[in-house]
């Protein structure tokens, strides 16, 4: 089975359209995923650890799609969210690259050598 990392970028806090089509198509990669029955993870990292925040209020567009694929959320950058001050709304920190300086952010060669594809959005 092919396992897939998805890892969001985008700023909500840009309020673009450019930002929400990113997270929008990231779930819906996800989501394409998911249904097809293979592994998926999504990781918010950078200003991206604002999302959540934002797409779990129901009068959100992509609320929908968020909650379809809320359960693949792997969680989101302890280091980016420290930095950039987001809620971490109930997901876990991940701290696996101990970055100097850092509570520790993702680790993308964890990833790679957990046979993880990674797309970034």
């Amino acid at each position: 089975m092919n396992e897939t990392a998805i890892v969001i970028l985008s700023d909500p806090k840009s309020e673009s359209e450019e930002a929400l089509g990113r997270v929008f198509n990231a779930l819906a990669a996800a989501y394409d995923f998911k249904t097809e029955g293979e592994e998926v993870k999504i990781i918010f990292q950078g200003t991206a650890t604002r999302w959540p925040e934002h797409l779990q209020k129901p009068e959100h567009p992509v609320n929908a799609l968020y909650l379809a694929v809320e359960d693949k959320i792997e969680g989101i950058s302890s280091g980016c969210a420290t930095v950039f001050a987001a809620n971490p709304s109930g997901f876990d920190l991940i701290k696996d690259n101990q970055v100097p300086g850092t509570t520790g952010l993702p680790s993308f060669i964890k990833l790679k050598k957990d046979g993880f594809n990674v797309l970034i959005f």
